[in-house]
């Protein structure tokens, strides 16, 4: 078990905390982000594919074209960004499905975040159009869209704007299957819809409520982290059986960019991605978190100045296990459980409120499958269980200094 120094121990609770606030307080001023969301700690990050070769060899891909015989040298990939990603994935299955219709607000001249741009002139107005401003009403449209056979593909504007539609999914959506006996489904439904905060959306275009969905049976809900990731999951999600709700993190939009195979594929929903391979502790996270999550082991291994009194060398060497969860409903039970024996410890992420968030579902499944495997009490770092004030939303989410303070709490019992 990994220890820590004497002096560690006898630091205050908050003193890592403390430190950084003192040092932002420092530092100079920085300008606010654009409005569209940026965010450098992403752009930057070696998570991201940056080669051709790396995209091709992408764990899971599943070539759905397989005019190359499934090699990799005949495929090209092109620069994306998450948005150009998702529009491609939109692009492909209107091509190849006639059935295929795409609506939603605003989604003809292209979005509020640009994923339908083009689409309209590219397909016609009778497959790519507007809605009236009703997310009850989108929702029971693509309901009975895909109850007669269409492929429907559906856009909530904002995720924060979802709860009108909310009995439309979870008492409708989810449950028609069973209803019928299996005799009819809306398994061609897939709700696409931008989630997680920017930094400066505010209590309505900030929130993650993927929790709320989890105990719908009867869907399934995506989240990506990068543009490969939204462009396979996407089409995984439009081809599959299930109605399926697709968040997208907006931040990500602009922010990361990668290369993308152009041709058709899918990835695997439901299941986990093992982004970082480790033996000391498990970090579980999904969406924009990835990456604070990757930056917080960076920390760790590489702490800045300002943090090196506070980081144990005897922690510095610890391997962490970092994974995607990227399906939320159903989760990944096999992937965490098998990571979370293997390590002892486990730390969730995530943007959403503690209470009653995926976390605590998560977290009481684990306890259950490994207790006497844990070495530690799981730990969550979450946004705070307050509505998110746009002046403090930084503060909100779950940066990389809360998840160092969180890991290095847990390597130390």
């Amino acid at each position: 078990m990994l220890t820590t120094t004497n002096a560690i121990r006898s630091l205050p609770v908050k003193s890592l905390p403390a430190v950084l606030t003192q040092a932002r307080r420092n530092s100079t001023k920085v300008e606010p982000p654009p409005a569209g969301g940026h965010a450098p700690l992403v752009a930057e990050s070696k998570l991201l594919k940056s080669t051709r070769d790396s995209a091709l060899r992408t764990s899971g891909i599943s070539w759905v074209d397989e005019d190359a015989s499934g090699l990799v040298g005949g495929r090209e990939t092109r620069k994306m960004n998450t948005y150009q990603a998702v529009r491609d994935a939109m692009s492909i299955a209107l091509a190849k499905d006639d059935n295929a219709v795409v609506f939603g607000e605003d989604v003809a001249f292209g979005g509020v975040f640009r994923c339908t741009m083009g689409l309209a002139e590219e397909f016609g107005r009778e497959r790519v159009f507007n809605t009236p401003l009703s997310e009850q009403g989108i929702a029971g449209f693509g309901i009975g869209l895909a109850m007669m056979g269409h492929t429907a593909i559906a856009e909530i504007q904002f995720a924060d704007y979802i709860f009108p539609a909310f009995d439309q999914i979870v008492n409708e959506a989810a449950k028609i299957r069973y209803r019928s006996g299996g005799s009819f489904n809306v398994g061609g439904l897939t709700i696409r819809t931008p989630t997680m905060a920017v930094g400066h959306g505010g209590l309505y275009h900030s929130q993650s409520p993927e929790g709320f969905f989890m105990g719908a049976s009867g869907l399934k809900v995506v989240i990506p982290r990068s543009p490969l990731q939204a462009k396979g999951l996407l089409l995984g999600s439009i081809r599959d059986p299930n109605p399926v709700i697709f968040m997208e993190p907006k931040i990500l939009y602009r922010s990361a960019v990668e290369q993308v195979p152009v041709d058709d594929f899918q990835l695997p929903l439901g299941k986990a991605e093992i982004l970082v391979p480790g033996s000391d502790l498990t970090l579980l996270t999904w969406g924009t978190p990835v990456y604070n999550c990757d930056n917080a082991i960076h920390l760790l291994q590489n702490p800045l100045p300002v943090l090196e009194k506070l980081v144990p060398a005897s922690l510095r060497s610890a391997k962490i296990e970092l994974i995607d969860l990227r399906s939320i409903l159903p989760w990944d039970v096999e992937t965490v459980v098998e990571s979370v024996k293997k390590t002892g410890r486990l730390v969730i992420v995530h943007e959403a409120g503690m209470t009653a968030g995926v976390g605590a579902e998560i977290s009481a499944e684990v306890q259950k499958r490994c207790f006497l495997k844990l070495n530690a009490p799981v730990k969550r770092v979450t946004g705070w269980d307050v509505p998110n004030a746009l002046s403090y939303e930084k503060f909100h989410m779950p940066d990389s200094i809360r998840v160092l303070d969180a890991i290095m709490e847990t390597l130390q019992y």
